[in-house]
């Protein structure tokens, strides 16, 4: 290296080495960095004397081939010196509600796991529980850096526990990501679709009384659509919340896109751009049934209601992550099959919902009713019954929005 750099014109004398950087202070050093949030893991390992665990800001990925992740402890960590003479170690990234965890873990006390819950990684080092996701690792190298080490570890074993948002370390203090609100002020077509939900309130209690079943209003809000009014007279639990949303991608949404043209339905399909040609012209097979039907029916698969409710819930939540978007499109796939099926009177159907538009002015549809939590093991002339009674209310209401647009031109009518 030596030859290299004389031969380039460098040299590695302190004389033409060029001004020294000034002396930066070790306390404003860390008040900078602090304005950059980290992630809080707990780095365990099994020794001979038992389990350990330190508390570090620094865990981030390496290389993906091989996997390799890196930590550093600080030099002078006592923790870290019990933890080195482990065959392997395991990183427990922090969930946001574990601040408890995370401070006793940065304690200096006897026993930190005490009254901790945790079971063995694959490589037996301690994995604690409900933790966001853990990583099995081996050591692979350790080396010194300044006053801290750099500990890369071969990844062995992965996995996610439960999708949640991260515990930070910002600014000396712990706290947690702030995602994007969900409230209806920055929503202005979630507002329309609240407003226009109430012309159908009597129509969806009577429904729900009469088949004592759950009937609600949806509206398409972006590439969501909203559960804006919600009548439960079945004897179970409504599956769904005020304002729990499920993505409009296909099959889903159907009765929202079926009446509009190529440029929206090509949206709406590339809305999942992974699938096999095959997979999307069923899509589209399913949609034209929609559009020659008038409304759109889903049966039950092998997915229980609170599997479904847990996933809708998940997305619906102002924390929603990637892996919850994940997990939605996962039971769409899974479900796709269910969609729009044929109803023989003399069959016998388990339903999960029936959707019916609602046209306004123009033929737009901006809400739709839905029928769910129906009594298993219903015949086909009753489902078709129940198709036939969401329509006849979705008919009131839709006379309804055309009548109150007539008003509304009326009085705009003699500004003009």
């Amino acid at each position: 290296m030596t030859d290299v750099a004389q031969g380039m014109g460098h040299s590695n004398t302190s004389d033409s080495a060029g001004p020294q950087p000034a002396r930066i202070e070790p306390r404003h050093f860390r008040e900078t960095l602090g304005h950059y949030p980290t992630g809080v893991a707990v780095i365990t390992a099994m020794t001979d004397d038992g389990p350990v665990g330190m508390v570090v800001g620094s865990f981030t990925s390496v290389s993906l081939d091989p996997p390799l992740v890196a930590f550093m402890p600080q030099r002078t960590s006592v923790t870290f010196e019990r933890l080195r003479n482990a065959t392997s170690f395991c990183v427990n990234v922090l969930a946001a509600d574990q601040e408890q965890i995370c401070r006793r873990f940065a304690s200096r006390g006897e026993d930190k796991f005490a009254g901790v819950t945790w079971s063995e990684a694959p490589s037996g080092a301690p994995r604690l529980e409900n933790v966001v996701a853990w990583v099995d690792c081996t050591f692979e190298s350790t080396v010194e850096a300044g006053d801290h080490y750099i500990v890369v570890g071969r990844v062995q074993a992965v996995d996610v526990v439960r999708p949640a948002l991260p515990l930070l370390f910002f600014q000396g203090g712990y706290g947690r990501f702030t995602l994007p609100s969900l409230m209806a002020g920055a929503e202005p077509d979630l507002v329309q679709g609240i407003r226009l939900a109430e012309y159908a309130r009597d129509q969806i209690e009577a429904v729900a009384e009469e088949l004592k079943a759950e009937c609600s209003v949806t509206t398409p809000v972006g590439e969501d659509a909203v559960f804006v009014a919600i009548a439960n007279k079945s004897s179970d639990p409504a599956r769904v919340a005020l304002g729990s949303r499920v993505p409009l991608i296909p099959p889903i949404g159907a009765v929202f896109i079926s009446h509009l043209g190529s440029v929206a339905i090509n949206e709406w399909l590339g809305r999942l751009p992974d699938v096999e040609e095959e997979t999307q012209q069923t899509y589209v097979r399913q949609l034209e049934r929609v559009r020659e039907r008038g409304y759109s029916i889903s049966l039950h698969g092998r997915h229980s209601d609170g599997d479904i409710s847990t996933v809708i819930n998940d997305y619906s939540s102002p924390d929603r992550l990637p892996e919850h978007v994940r997990r939605f499109r996962a039971l769409i796939r899974e479900t796709a099959s269910l969609y729009e099926p044929d109803i023989d009177p003399d069959g016998t159907y388990d339903l999960h919902s029936i959707v019916v538009p609602v046209p306004g002015p123009m033929g737009l549809v901006q809400i739709a009713i839905r029928l769910a939590n129906m009594p298993s093991g219903l015949s086909g002339r009753d489902v078709l019954a129940c198709v036939e009674r969401l329509q006849r209310a979705a008919a009131v209401v839709s006379q309804r929005l055309d009548e109150q647009a007539t008003r509304e031109l009326a009085e705009v009518a003699p500004a003009l």
